[in-house]
């Protein structure tokens, strides 16, 4: 969250603090920049049309575009007015909008010199990422521009910079997060509804964004393949393994079971049993008439519940 500047560096700047001020009203928790940052991700890879994940699996042309579709994706987010000079004019005040691979080190243009900057990094492979504004002022830039006559800020301006939010959790990609032995079984089959099940099968208790899904199924009906009648739902319960959505009761019941909540356009899976009366106090839910709980690996498995339906 919002840091103070060193007391003995502190200089009064209106325009900064007005900005701050709307930026952190309009987005407290940073949940709406970070969702932005996160749809600029999975614009650029485009995994249901290449299965790609990774941010090393761009190509060069692909990376330099990414700070423009973030400043895209920033001002329909919270629909920035269009600066007179700049990307974005707000609360009166001009701001350019400026991202890199390497914390605060933004390239600055001529044009920006004297007025704020909005900047930003994120690290998909990391899961982080961070914003804050600072005014790019001389005293705050390297002395030699560029042969494009862009700077970037020196270490005094570093320190000058307010954050907002600093390596703060980015929304997660769950293929960065899987073992590779999990990866090569998940892309292994040729059929998407195959890869669908091996995902939910190997990412039980992780968050699944819709996103991951798409790259997995790399079909245009890939929401298909998760439902039941014939989806990872129907496939999976054989072996007790339940998929919870974002709808209401799917989130109770999870979270009953201490599992994480499915956000909007997530799924979480698990591998449930009957409860018995050996269990304990092991969290349980009551689904489909009985009283489940979280397998472990010493459970053997057993056909699952069917899941209430959506509410």
């Amino acid at each position: 969250m919002l840091k103070d500047p060193p007391a003995s560096d502190a200089k009064p700047d209106s325009e900064i603090e007005a900005v701050l001020a709307h930026l952190l009203a309009e987005d407290p928790t940073g949940a709406r920049m970070a969702a932005a940052i996160r749809r600029t991700f999975d614009m650029l890879l485009d995994g249901q049309h290449t299965g790609r994940f990774r941010w090393e699996q761009l190509h060069k042309t692909e990376k330099t575009h990414c700070g423009t579709l973030i400043e895209i994706n920033l001002q329909r987010e919270f629909g920035f007015s269009d600066g007179g000079i700049l990307d974005y004019s707000i609360t009166g005040a001009e701001v350019d909008c400026k991202y890199s691979q390497n914390l605060a080190e933004w390239m600055i243009p001529p044009e920006a010199v004297g007025k704020l900057i909005l900047g930003l990094w994120a690290s998909d492979k990391a899961g982080r990422w961070s914003a804050g504004l600072v005014r790019a002022d001389e005293e705050n830039l390297t002395p030699a521009p560029n042969r494009d006559a862009k700077r970037k800020l020196s270490s005094y301006g570093r320190t000058a910079i307010r954050w907002m939010f600093e390596d703060a959790p980015l929304p997660e990609n769950v293929l960065l997060r899987l073992p590779q032995e999990d990866l090569d079984a998940i892309f292994a089959p040729s059929s998407g509804q195959k890869r669908i099940n091996e995902l939910f099968q190997r990412a039980q208790g992780l968050r699944i964004s819709r996103n991951a899904v798409a790259t997995v199924a790399m079909q245009e009906d890939y929401m298909k393949r998760v439902r039941g009648n014939g989806g990872a739902r129907t496939a999976l319960r054989d072996k007790g393994i339940v998929i919870f959505g974002q709808y209401g009761n799917h989130v109770q019941a999870a979270e009953e079971l201490g599992l994480p909540a499915p956000g909007p356009g997530e799924f979480v899976s698990a591998r449930l049993i009957r409860r018995r009366p050996d269990h304990g106090d092991r969290l349980w839910v009551e689904l489909d008439g009985e009283h489940w709980v979280v397998a472990t690996d010493n459970d053997l498995p057993e056909c699952g519940p069917l899941l209430p339906n959506i509410g």
